[in-house]
């Protein structure tokens, strides 16, 4: 399974090497937090309890730790970690691993205002669009969220402001919305557009009954159309994937699965269905890899790998392998850590952003959401992912949202939109029942379960 140190020279989601230091112990891992006082910051050490915890494992993999990590490298990470969490200047390291560099990070960069943590939002504003009129739409309807964060129907005041922001920019920008579609999608878009205005009239008359419990499922539905619109904005996968990995398969747009999970020894809890969203645009190589894998049926009857608090994974096969077995190889498959830097047109590949010197560039697709996935990759191997994926449950010292130590150094391919609190419910063990694509199933090219398997 994948662990995670805040030491840089450690500090990773690394997937389950069965040969590693690290194999005594499977399910139990330690975190490093920071204690800040006024006299000193020291490290303590917080383990999150699974069920094959054994005090004498992790005892045994701290002192694997120590030897492990460097003093160096572990000083430099709390100066790291003090930068992010508190937004105090400190040190980063040079792409040359000798040598240190002071870096004075500009907070206005690393927290440019209250971090979005809405999957759906997040999901809308990675889409390759330019379409400020669209945007003007969205961002009144998504207020709407901390409108209803005020108590009683006075909420409601504020919902109407925000209401009458958008419908009033609908209006002034309709056509420049239009004019904003794809050619081929034009259509649909208008019939979506025409659909935001009626339920932008039904949310006038919620707001003036006072019926405040109706008000978030209709937001919903109407941010539902305003992505349905923008979707329609994009008219072809805009970019070329480098030569090398044009022939693996590839997500060239957006899927959706569905995760249904047997879960045991829960009363309250018998099964769920986690709803995802996968985001072919700013990572296709993963998604495509991901959903050749769902295709596969790869995922159907396996375990809940890992859930300790942090995080919940699952991928890593029975036996010696550590990853997805291709059958027309009898290799591991292995991609490469895919990153989409916000202002790019293309992801990087194969380095993570801190290896080429982006300390401060912010990611297309961030941590920031309870149920942000990924991909799990070996500790020193960047382009090690294979099948073993995690999802983020929200931890917000060591994960604050827009500035936190894990973006940039891992692959984000889509986010838990329905249903993913109770991703924080999953125990090892629970049974993953099957994975399913409901949607966008036509957005992957060379399909390899297609071919053998």
């Amino acid at each position: 399974m994948a662990a995670i140190f805040s030491c840089h020279s450690c500090s990773s989601l690394f997937t389950n090497s069965k040969s590693s230091l690290f194999n005594n112990h499977k399910h139990s891992i330690n975190y490093i937090r920071l204690s800040h006082s006024p006299n000193n910051a020291s490290i303590r050490r917080f383990r999150p309890i699974c069920s094959s915890q054994n005090p004498n494992r992790l005892q045994s993999s701290d002192k694997q730790i120590d030897r492990f990590s460097g003093i160096k490298e572990c000083v430099l990470s709390v100066a790291l970690t003090i930068g992010l969490i508190t937004g105090v200047p400190s040190l980063s390291y040079a792409s040359n691993a000798g040598d240190v560099t002071p870096a004075l990070p500009d907070v206005a960069v690393l927290i440019s205002g209250p971090p979005i943590k809405d999957p759906g939002a997040l999901l809308r504003y990675a889409l390759p669009i330019d379409n400020k009129a669209i945007r003007e739409v969205q961002k009144p309807l998504e207020d709407i969220t901390d409108s209803l964060k005020v108590s009683g129907v006075k909420a409601l005041d504020s919902v109407e402001r925000n209401l009458k922001q958008a419908s009033r920019a609908l209006k002034q920008g309709k056509s420049m919305i239009i004019e904003g579609l794809a050619e081929s999608k034009k259509d649909h878009g208008i019939e979506l557009i025409g659909k935001l205005e009626v339920g932008m009239e039904e949310l006038q008359k919620i707001t003036e009954d006072r019926k405040r419990d109706a008000v978030i499922p209709k937001q919903k539905e109407l941010l539902q159309y305003v992505g349905g619109v923008e979707e329609d904005m994009v008219s072809a996968f805009p970019y070329e994937i480098p030569e090398e990995y044009q022939n693996m398969p590839l997500l060239k747009g957006r899927a959706t699965v569905d995760m249904k999970v047997k879960v045991k020894d829960n009363p309250n809890l018998e099964e769920c269905v986690f709803r995802i969203v996968l985001d072919g645009y700013n990572a296709p190589v993963t998604a495509g890899n991901f959903v050749d894998l769902v295709e596969r049926h790869f995922y159907d009857g396996m375990e809940i790998q890992r859930a300790d608090g942090f995080v919940v994974q699952t991928g890593d096969p029975e036996g010696p392998a550590e990853g997805f077995i291709d059958p027309s190889t009898e290799k591991t498959r292995t991609i490469p850590l895919e990153i989409m830097v916000e202002g790019e047109k293309a992801p990087v590949y194969g380095a993570t952003l801190e290896d080429i010197g982006l300390y401060k560039a912010q990611t297309k697709l961030p941590f920031n959401a309870f149920g942000t996935m990924a991909m799990a990759r070996e500790e020193f191997e960047n382009n090690s992912g294979s099948s073993q994926v995690f999802w983020l449950l929200k931890e917000s010292e060591l994960t604050p949202s827009n500035a936190n130590i894990l973006d940039g150094r891992y692959a984000v391919f889509g986010y838990v939109t329905e249903n993913e609190d109770f991703l924080a419910d999953l125990k090892v063990g629970d049974v993953i029942e099957s994975v399913q694509v409901v949607a966008g199933l036509d957005n992957l090219v060379n399909p390899s379960y297609k071919i053998v398997g």
